[in-house]
């Protein structure tokens, strides 16, 4: 699947690279609530560096020697940065170890307990400090365009990690819906995988087209903070002020069994943005997924920046759970990761 992503306000404005060392990439999960103080879950808060989510998991299941499936987290976290999240561990009847976990790539830094296990995606969000170095690029055009991203946000992009490395992640998605067999685990993440690529070419269609913030007749839109729907209906003034405002955003599809809820002159650039992509379309459909909207717009909180010296950029943001640090970086330009350069 070859999908040419378009970029959000124009052309690219810098060139940098990012991640040049895990501190560079600094993320501290927002939870959105505190743990209670009382029950089977023990709520364990951790820092950790050069290590991902799932690895952690482990060690800390170890630790209290419970089952892996015992271990909750709200979502994944970056292996190449230095990141806070929780992790909630099933204790019934019983203490945690006295002894901490020593580890050389994560650290323990607070422990309460909770009624429930902590679920995926229940989180509200991510606060972010990225440090972009070897910045090349008209500074006043960078400054501009980060105000830009500050007042109408960015496009919804998934990020590339979502897709694995090389889109390794969606090649394989493509051959199990023609037949080969993957194993259980693994049918998850190419579900996701081809879902968010579809979505990606209708973004991309819909910022190529620059309709993407305002909206359009048969739009289907979501209020901003929460995944409720409304729609699809005629445009107007009213609702094309509470989009200007960020209180809604237009959507697109999260592909699925169903008929797309969008009409009039959604529906067909829907369809028509999407056709090339057929054999992905009955593979989601013949899953069992069913039809979602996505918000095509996320709205960056909280966004500042510092120029450090003058190839050295600070980013400050917080972002709702579900989106992409790197979508609002390909907003401003080309960034290179560093953590897999070669």
């Amino acid at each position: 699947m070859d999908v040419s992503i378009a970029r959000p306000f124009g052309p690219s404005v810098l060139r940098a690279r990012m991640r040049s060392t895990p501190e560079d990439f600094v993320v501290e999960e927002r939870l959105g609530f505190a743990p209670d103080g009382s029950g089977e879950h023990l709520f364990v808060q951790v820092r950790k560096r050069g290590a991902n989510t799932a690895f952690v998991a482990r060690e800390l299941a170890r630790w209290a020697s419970i089952d892996e499936r015992g271990v909750g987290f709200a979502g994944m976290k970056d292996r190449h940065a230095v990141t806070t999240q929780t992790f909630s561990l099933h204790l019934p009847g019983r203490e945690a170890p006295e002894q901490l976990p020593e580890h050389a790539e994560f650290a323990v830094i607070d422990a309460k307990r909770h009624s429930r296990k902590l679920p995926r995606g229940a989180l509200e969000g991510n606060q972010f400090a990225l440090v972009l170095r070897e910045v090349e690029g008209n500074q006043a055009a960078i400054n501009d365009r980060i105000a830009e991203v500050a007042l109408h946000g960015f496009a919804n992009y998934f990020g590339e990690q979502r897709f694995g490395r090389d889109g390794g992640n969606l090649a394989a998605a493509q051959r199990m819906f023609a037949g080969h067999r993957v194993k259980r685990e693994q049918r998850g993440i190419l579900l996701s995988a081809a879902r968010s690529a579809l979505f990606n070419a209708l973004l991309a269609r819909r910022v190529a087209d620059d309709n993407w913030l305002g909206g359009i007749d048969g739009e289907v839109w979501m209020l901003d903070g929460s995944h409720s729907v409304f729609g699809p209906q005629p445009i107007d003034e009213a609702l094309i002020a509470r989009a200007q405002s960020g209180d809604i955003h237009p959507t697109g599809p999260m592909w699925g069994a169903g008929n797309l809820r969008s009409g009039d002159r959604v529906h067909a650039l829907e369809v028509d943005a999407l056709a090339p992509f057929a054999a992905i379309q009955e593979g989601l459909s013949a899953a069992g997924l069913k039809q979602e909207r996505r918000a095509l717009r996320c709205c960056v909180r909280e966004l500042a920046h510092v120029w450090q010296d003058e190839r050295t950029l600070r980013l400050n943001f917080f972002l709702p759970a579900g989106s992409y640090a790197t979508a609002l970086l390909f907003a401003l330009g080309e960034v290179e990761d560093a953590a897999f350069s070669l």
